[in-house]
């Protein structure tokens, strides 16, 4: 199958990398000048998320996108019984592989969705990697599994879904990958108007994949299990995210409907701000001016600023 992600006009000036990193292949973009700011994506998505924000991006920061292991076209390695593969300790030894291998000890984050788990672990597992984070549109994962109600598991259902053993989920989504897509990211507050037409064909071209339906699942199959272990051991140890930490939300989302996201962040990190955007939850697609605003104002802050 075609890669057309290698030629999105709208990624052009980033240049494509496929490195060997942690046992695995992580594909990405990098370019432009400045501190490192690493950006991950969120399900059921890719690096491609960025194509608004990063652009504007590229003069004050040296950009890695890249594509978590199991989406797009990174590696998808296959899952393990403890779903440790995909355990986001593991997702966050990816990235510090990643950003080792392009010449950078220490980094900012600015993450979205499962990105922002991976960032979450990130910070906990390596604090002297990180810099500042930014957290687009979650709250712990943790707290949001300890909390599910009837609301939250209707609005979510596919974290119950995909969690599901193995290989019930994968062929579900398997039989037809633009549904997936075009299901869970049409079924949000603004449908797929807020898309670009070639984002959208790239999200469907990666959905289909072979390994991608499964790499997704073991994502969240270790989100529901060998990650809560690892998170309520860093509760109980009184572990805490110690860098500045900016959250966003999306007003019109389920963050915000059914958490209260500065609260539960507040508790699981020393130097938290944040607020809502008008928005639903794919914030870099649906307010990319603002992302940017926010993102040039607190990357840039002085240190001791929040």
């Amino acid at each position: 199958m075609t890669d057309t992600t290698q030629g999105l006009s709208m990624l052009e000036m980033f240049k494509t990398f496929d490195l060997d990193v942690n046992g695995i292949t992580l594909h990405g973009r990098a370019g432009g000048e400045g501190p490192p700011l690493l950006l991950l994506h969120g399900h059921p998505q890719t690096h491609v998320i960025w194509h608004r924000v990063a652009p504007a991006l590229k003069d004050h920061f040296h950009v890695v996108m890249v594509d978590l292991r199991g989406y797009g076209h990174s590696s998808k390695p296959p899952g393990d019984a403890e779903h440790v593969a995909y355990s986001k300790r593991v997702m966050a030894e990816d990235m510090v592989a990643l950003m080792r291998s392009l010449g950078f000890e220490r980094f900012a984050v600015l993450a979205h969705d499962r990105g922002a788990r991976v960032a979450h672990r990130l910070c906990l597992d390596h604090p002297e990697r990180v810099e500042r984070a930014m957290f687009l549109d979650i709250a712990p994962t943790l707290d949001m599994y300890e909390r599910t109600d009837r609301a939250f598991a209707s609005a979510y259902f596919h974290w119950f879904m995909l969690i599901q053993p193995a290989p019930l989920p994968e062929r579900l989504i398997e039989n037809n990958p633009r549904a997936w897509i075009d299901g869970v990211m049409g079924n949000r507050h603004a449908g797929l108007a807020p898309f670009a037409a070639e984002a959208l064909a790239a999200y469907r071209e990666a959905m289909m994949l072979p390994g991608t339906a499964h790499g997704m699942c073991e994502d969240y199959r270790a989100s529901s299990t060998i990650d809560l272990e690892h998170d309520r051991l860093d509760r109980d140890a009184g572990r805490r995210i110690h860098c500045p930490l900016r959250v966003l939300w999306g007003q019109h989302g389920v963050i915000e409907k059914l958490f209260d996201p500065m609260a539960l962040w507040q508790a699981c990190a020393s130097d938290v701000s944040g607020r809502a955007l008008p928005c639903g939850h794919y914030l870099p697609e649906e307010c990319p001016d603002e992302i940017i605003d926010e993102t040039l104002t607190f990357f840039n802050a002085p240190a001791g600023a929040a």
